[in-house]
C-alpha cells in the first residue's frame, strides 16, 4: 500500500496529530490561543474599562455615574496635598517592604543555599514556603494580635525598656514584609544555589577577604535575582489595602482609598487605581534594564 493510501486510511484525529506533530509552532499557538484570549479578554479588558472609568464624574448629589469625559480626576490627584501624600506614602512603604525583605532574605537565602546540608535544603525551602499556604487574613490577625497593646512585641520588648510599634505605618510595613518575603528569598536562593563554587575559590586565592569576595563576585550575579523578587514584594505592597486596614492604624495608602471611594465616587476610584498599574509598569521597564525579568 502506497504512503498516500495508507494517509487516506487514518483517521481525521491521526492526520490532526501527525500535522500538529510535524508543526510545533502551530501547536504551541493552538496551546496559548484560550489561555491569551482569556487574559486580554478579562485582565487587559479590565484594565481598559477601568482607565476608561477615570475620565468619568459623579454627580455630587446621587453619587450616580456619569458618563461625561473630563480630567478633573486626575487633576485632582495631582493638586490634591492629601492625594499627592498618599500616593507618595504607598511607594514610600512599597520600596520599604522591598528593602527590608531583601536585608531578611539575602542571609536565609546564602544559608539554605551555601550553608545547610544538602540532604536538608529541600525541607528548608518547604519550610519557606509554609508561610504562603496559611490564610492571608490568618496572618495578618496574627500580626495584629502580636502588635497589640499588652501583645507578644510588647512582653518581648519590656525587660528591655522598650515597646512594640503598635498599629500604624511600621506595622503595616512589618505585615507587608513577613506576607511578601517568600517570593523574595526564593529567587535569592536560587541564584545562591547556581553559584558556581570555584568562583568563590578563585577569588579566595587571589587574596579576596569574604567581603571583597561578597561586594565583587556574589552581589553582581545576585543581583538580578534581588530585583525579579523586588517585582513581587514591591507590587504586592503598593496594591494591598486589607494588612493595611487591619494593622495600619489611621495609615492611608491607595488600596484604601480605591476601597473607600467605590461607594461614593467610582470614577475617582478608577482614577486611583491607575496610579499602581503606572508605577507599577514604570517599575517593570526599570527592573527589565537589569535582566530581572529573565530571572522570574
Amino acid at each position: 500500500m502506497t504512503s498516500t493510501a495508507q494517509a487516506a486510511g487514518r483517521s481525521p484525529v491521526r492526520r490532526l496529530a501527525g500535522t500538529l506533530h510535524r508543526r510545533p509552532r502551530l501547536r504551541l499557538s493552538l496551546l496559548l490561543t484560550a489561555p491569551l484570549l482569556w487574559l486580554a479578554v478579562l485582565y487587559l479588558g479590565s484594565l481598559a474599562v477601568l482607565f476608561i472609568s477615570a475620565f468619568w464624574t459623579t454627580n455630587s448629589f446621587t453619587s450616580e455615574v456619569v458618563k461625561v469625559w473630563s480630567t478633573d480626576n486626575f487633576h485632582a490627584l495631582f493638586t490634591t496635598p492629601v492625594f499627592r501624600q498618599v500616593i507618595l506614602r504607598s511607594i514610600g512603604v512599597a520600596l520599604a517592604v522591598t528593602a527590608l525583605s531583601a536585608v531578611i532574605a539575602f542571609p536565609v537565602a546564602f544559608y539554605t543555599a551555601r550553608i545547610a546540608k544538602p540532604k536538608w535544603r529541600p525541607l528548608l525551602v518547604v519550610a519557606i514556603l509554609t508561610p504562603l499556604w496559611a490564610s492571608y487574613l490568618v496572618k495578618v490577625y496574627a500580626w495584629r494580635l502580636i502588635l497589640s497593646q499588652g501583645g507578644f512585641a510588647d512582653w518581648m520588648l519590656k525587660p528591655f525598656g522598650l515597646g512594640g510599634p503598635g498599629f500604624g505605618l511600621v506595622a503595616a510595613i512589618i505585615a507587608l514584609t513577613y506576607l511578601w518575603l517568600p517570593y523574595m528569598i526564593l529567587p535569592i536562593h536560587t541564584a545562591l544555589e547556581q553559584l558556581p563554587a570555584n568562583l568563590l575559590d578563585a577569588s579566595a586565592d587571589l587574596g579576596a577577604r569574604a567581603g571583597r569576595t561578597f561586594r565583587s563576585v556574589v552581589v553582581p550575579m545576585v543581583l538580578p535575582s534581588v530585583a525579579a523578587g523586588s517585582v513581587f514584594t514591591f507590587s504586592l505592597s503598593l496594591g494591598d489595602y486589607i494588612a493595611v486596614q487591619i494593622v495600619g492604624g489611621k495609615t492611608q495608602l491607595i488600596g484604601n482609598l480605591v476601597y473607600s471611594n467605590i461607594e461614593l465616587n467610582l470614577p475617582m476610584a478608577a482614577a486611583l487605581g491607575t496610579v499602581p498599574v503606572v508605577v507599577i509598569v514604570l517599575y517593570l521597564l526599570a527592573m527589565r534594564r537589569t535582566g530581572a525579568l529573565s530571572s522570574l
